[in-house]
């Protein structure tokens, strides 16, 4: 039997949409009834976007490229006169003290770093959008201006334009819309504006968490997961040197002394053969945006250090291990693994000193998929795209673990392609831009609106 099957046509007085027949279309099926509409203020995104994608122009405009940490001053200040624009009442900026930026980032100190929290409503629950304004330099090969931003195909080219300034314009646009429809809605709605994410984040959202400049409940991380994915968690990094410590002699008289060189590339060997083998053993149980990151991973030699003259026996060389990490692993439990096998490569190799150094210590992330953020994110996505979005882990490592390690919900979600971020002629698809704008402000209607 033919039904037909009726095209929505807008939304009815109570909430749902209604169908036209007379733009119907005979397919095999069934008649659909009403469905959910969109939140006011997701519709309301359309009606500001132009506005939405000026302030990502002005955005962009300002370099504040790290390192070292240019213009964050500039940036702070314009992103204020935005937010107030949006509708934000209260402004906070914090100045990073330079004994903490050194501290973590020798020498940049001299640069002032700022983060800039805005405000609108009172009370619980508070919804938290976290985005970074640090750019990385922009390379050579640019077609354009990286920092005049400009418009093609319907993509908005500049440096930051994905990476991630086109989140934070995404976050100011959903909150401009959605106090226009919602003037009395409960609790408080947040923008954190952080440098340093590039450098590790330390300097930013590390210093906002642990200092406690805001409480929320959820959180929002605007990185460039793309419109239809949301990261509920990301992978962690233990950073290392294996260090070979041989004797030192004249390349004339090599067996006076003991090759460092060489028993490296034999530990190197039993990394790559050995250690690969163990963590090919462990499987999360989580979906991450590529099935391969699902195990452990392993990357050698990213820098190595050792003898620079060729008539000298070496009797030091290091190579770096980059040790990437499943949400189920801990940082201690994978220093003891690598402490555990760097034991067994010393009994084998007893004629050198074997040493593991490590260098960085970035614990994985997750928030569960029944948490009532994942819940409501899921559903917010579904309703403005239409599809349901994939909850997966991200492979390389967020500002997430920030919240996480404090038990707070937290979810990275922002408009993409994340494949150019970083790249020349790096960009932000505008109908991204638009869809997570929407997803934001109907995110917000379901926690906030009265």
């Amino acid at each position: 039997m033919r039904y037909a099957k009726y095209i929505r046509e807008g939304c009815a007085k109570d909430g749902t949409q209604y169908y036209s027949p007379l733009r119907a279309q005979l397919l095999h099926g069934e008649l659909l009834g009403g469905a959910p509409c969109l939140p006011n203020s997701a519709r309301l995104v359309d009606e500001l976007f132009n506005w939405g994608v000026e302030v990502l122009k002005e955005l962009i405009s300002v370099p504040t490229v790290n390192p070292p940490g240019e213009n964050y001053g500039e940036f702070v200040a314009t992103a204020s006169r935005l937010l107030s624009e949006a509708g934000f009442e209260d402004i906070e900026i914090h100045r990073v003290p330079r004994e903490v930026v050194e501290k973590h980032y020798s020498g940049l100190g001299k640069y002032p770093r700022y983060i800039l929290i805005a405000r609108k409503g009172s009370g619980y629950p508070v919804l938290h959008f976290n985005g970074h304004y640090d750019v990385v330099p922009p390379g050579q090969g640019w077609r354009h201006d990286p920092f005049d931003p400009v418009i093609e195909g319907g993509k908005l080219y500049g440096r930051g334009a994905v990476d991630m300034k086109g989140g934070i314009a995404a976050a100011i646009l959903a909150a401009r819309a959605f106090f226009t429809a919602n003037p009395g809605f409960k609790g408080t709605f947040e923008i954190a504006l952080v440098p340093d994410e590039e450098i590790g984040g330390e300097t930013g959202t590390g210093y906002l968490v642990e200092k406690e400049l805001s409480s929320p409940d959820y959180v929002v991380i605007a990185e460039p997961s793309g419109s239809g994915t949301v990261w509920i968690g990301h992978r962690g990094a233990y950073w290392f040197y294996v260090e070979v410590y041989g004797k030192q002699a004249h390349g004339s008289s090599p067996w006076l002394g003991v090759n460092a060189f060489e028993y490296m590339v034999r530990v190197a060997h039993d990394f790559m053969t050995e250690y690969r083998e163990l963590l090919s053993r462990k499987k999360s149980r989580y979906e991450y945006d590529d099935p391969r990151g699902a195990s452990p991973t392993i990357t050698l030699g990213g820098e190595v250090k050792g003898s620079t003259k060729i008539n000298i026996l070496p009797g030091y060389y290091a190579f770096s291990v980059d040790r990437r990490l499943i949400v189920e692993e801990s940082i201690e439990e994978v220093e003891e693994e690598v402490n555990r096998f760097i034991q067994r490569l010393r009994e084998r190799y007893p004629e050198v000193r074997i040493e593991a150094k490590p260098v960085n210590k970035l614990p994985p992330a997750i928030t569960p998929k029944e948490s009532k953020l994942v819940v409501l994110a899921k559903e917010a996505v579904r309703e403005v795209t239409g599809a349901e979005p994939r909850l997966t882990v991200c492979l390389g490592g967020l500002d997430m673990r920030y919240y996480t390690e404090k038990g707070i919900e937290t979810i990275t979600y922002g408009p993409g392609p994340s494949g150019v971020a970083h790249q020349v002629d790096e960009y932000v698809e505008l109908e991204e831009l638009r869809k997570v704008a929407k997803a934001y402000a109907a995110l917000a209607e379901k926690l906030l609106a009265k």
